[in-house]
């Protein structure tokens, strides 16, 4: 379906100019643009790629000279990516799943379903499960007894959402999703290696034989409103307590989240990073790809974490940290300069080494 230039503008409370009525119907890069694209080229590095393609209208930077670009039509923005937001929400025609209960679904009778749910094929909805209003469940998705679902969530194919697990409104679950497995929790019936190894920093009194008894969860898993869970990624149910997730978090596809864990709100953490039981993560938390966050530590609100940074310890708030193990990302860079300086110290103490041995034999 089609958008012209000013229903475009209108909704990105933007300037536009030119032929406001003239239509396109998808977005593409600027070289790659046909006549019914809107060309995106929020910066003036792009304009050449207009140039080389065959766009009349683009989403160009403020100022711009949108004639001498050959276009019909312009709409200006001063911020390329948040302008990009508006336009992807309009432009996504979203999962097509018919606004009906599918026949091949299974739903359980005391299940309740909110008004206008879009319930897919092979979809299995246990005992006692709240689903709230306008909910587009896809294929193959299932339901434990007992989960609560807020208005609005959009769960898709094969996700797996737990015993009791509450969600808020707007929910989005991308393909493969686990929400509210067991968390990953074990015993010995004495003194393990592990909790030996944790006392001592490395010293072990003896090597025994060891068993691991499992200890059930009972906790289960609450996710706040506007939350949205990548693809393959896992949120284990707490022990006791729920695990937590708060409002508008936002959690990239392979992540880990252990038992236990509270997230706070509008946090980002990327693809394949994992927070081991029982951390607690601040408000505003942004965990690059590959962060690795240990067990019973806390990360103050605002943290940053670059990739694959290794937090061991508590991070205070505001912080922003990098490497294994975490220090402040300016201590970081110098300690990576420092590293690529050792082969040419090494090289000058061996020659200094050398001239003092030589200097030894002359005597």
């Amino acid at each position: 379906m089609g958008h012209t230039i000013r229903e475009i503008a209108t909704a990105l409370d933007a300037e536009a100019a030119g032929n406001l009525d003239l239509v396109v119907t998808r977005a593409a890069e600027p070289a790659a643009a046909d006549a019914d694209a809107l060309a995106l080229a929020m910066d003036a590095r792009y304009a050449e790629g207009i140039r080389q393609g065959a766009a009349r209208a683009a989403m160009l930077w403020q100022g711009a000279d949108w004639q001498a670009l050959g276009l019909e039509a312009a709409i200006f923005v001063p911020r390329g990516r948040l302008a990009m937001a508006g336009l992807s929400r309009m432009l996504d025609p979203g999962p097509q799943i018919a606004r009906v209960v599918h026949p091949m679904a299974l739903v359980d009778p005391t299940a309740e379903i909110g008004a206008d749910a879009a319930i897919g094929p092979f979809v299995t909805i246990g005992p006692q499960v709240r689903i709230g209003p306008n909910a587009r469940i896809a294929s193959h998705v299932s339901i434990a007894e007992g989960a609560e679902i807020g208005a609005d969530a959009l769960i898709l194919q094969g996700a797996r959402i737990g015993a009791r697990v509450r969600i808020g409104d707007r929910f989005i679950c991308q393909p493969g999703a686990v929400i509210g497995a067991d968390g990953f929790s074990f015993v010995t019936l004495e003194k393990s290696g592990v909790e030996e190894i944790r006392e001592t920093l490395g010293e072990r009194e003896e090597i025994r034989q060891q068993s691991w008894v499992r200890i059930h969860s009972l906790g289960s898993v609450r996710l706040g409103d506007d939350v949205e869970v990548g693809a393959n990624s896992t949120i284990d149910r707490g022990t006791i307590r729920d695990t937590v997730v708060g409002n508008g978090t936002k959690i990239d596809n392979l992540v880990q989240l252990g038992h236990n864990v509270q997230v706070g709100a509008d946090c980002l953490i990327c693809g394949q990073a994992g927070v081991a039981g029982s951390a607690r993560i601040g408000n505003r938390v942004v965990l690059g790809g590959q962060v690795g966050v240990s067990d019973n530590i806390f990360v103050g609100d605002d943290v940053i974490a670059g990739g694959s940074t290794k937090i061991r310890t508590n991070a205070p708030a505001g912080r922003v940290i990098l490497g294994d193990p975490a220090v402040k990302m300016e201590t970081q860079i110098e300690i990576q300069k420092a590293m690529r300086r050792l082969p040419r110290l090494a090289a000058t103490v061996a020659a200094l080494q050398k001239a003092v041995s030589l200097k030894g034999q002359s005597d």
